[in-house]
């Protein structure tokens, strides 16, 4: 649990990290062709709760997680399919867990929000911090509104970056309503609406349609389309009868989205999906 998967350019699945018992250095790589895993590169440093951002150029960057001993990382990593191999990138410039890696059209991976540590000594972030492939450094990036935790991040088809609920040290009872909004061409985060329903543990469960709007249907027992032009939230009709926390939502060639998985209140694990079905 704990890890990622990425496409590769072959058409490979990349297995990194993860947790089993204890923290996992190892890869894997699935081969959709004859159906089988095999044995990956090892990892630089052994994560989980890490992102997986795939760059322009195929390589793919994981930063950030938990690693041995419980500690919270700030080193990043590069996996290169052209070697098969990890190798160190740049530190951010502080640890990060709970946060999210999104791809922007200038080639930078922009870094949001997360916490370090546990319990009362939690710190959540309202910062951010940008990758730069061709230095593989990070820098700073433009503060948020708020601090954020568990929360997604998503490209909007404009080329800016929605930012979506999350919560504070309370989670469920400190999760948020606010949507704020990375317009590059201003470099500045600001708040443009509020959702119907406060969403957490949603990183993953919000799909951008075909047009334009915005589906965010994990952190809570329903979903609602956000509209980012007219800055409005919209209720989906139907319910998935219980919260879905850490659950996905992919949009599907046809335009529907499925929702899979996740976990209730009390942490029961689901099986079911769901289909969004998108206007015609």
């Amino acid at each position: 649990s704990g890890h990622t998967a990425s496409l590769l350019p072959d058409g490979k699945v990349l297995i990194s990290g993860g947790y089993n018992v204890g923290y996992l250095q190892t890869s894997e790589i699935f081969d959709p062709k004859s159906g089988r895993f095999i044995t990956g590169p090892m990892l630089t440093l052994a994560r989980s709760e890490h992102t997986a951002t795939t760059l322009p150029d195929g390589t793919i960057l994981l930063a950030g997680g938990v690693g041995t001993g419980w500690t919270f990382l700030a080193e990043s990593e590069i996996f290169d399919p052209r070697t098969g191999q990890f190798t160190a990138a740049g530190k951010m410039s502080t640890p990060r867990e709970s946060h999210t890696a999104t791809l922007l059209r200038n080639r930078k991976v922009l870094i949001t929000g997360g916490h370090k540590d546990r319990r009362s000594a939690m710190t959540i972030y309202s910062s951010t911090e940008i990758y730069d492939p061709e230095l593989r450094t990070f820098g700073p990036g433009p503060e948020m509104t708020i601090r954020r935790h568990k929360h997604d991040a998503g490209l909007l088809n404009d080329g800016r970056v929605m930012i979506t609920g999350g919560s504070d040290e309370r989670d469920s009872q400190g999760a948020y309503t606010s949507i704020e909004v990375l317009d590059p061409s201003t470099g500045r985060f600001r708040k443009v609406g509020d959702l119907g329903s406060a969403r957490y543990k949603l990183n993953g469960a919000v799909a951008v349609l075909k047009d334009g709007k915005i589906l965010i249907a994990g952190g809570s027992d329903s979903a609602e389309i956000f509209d980012a032009t007219k800055k409005t939230a919209q209720s989906v009709a139907g319910t998935f009868g219980s919260k879905r926390l850490f659950s996905t939502a992919t949009r599907l060639r046809s335009g529907d989205v499925i929702i899979i998985g996740g976990y209730n209140e009390i942490q029961q694990v689901s099986q079911r999906a769901w289909i969004f079905r998108a206007p015609v």
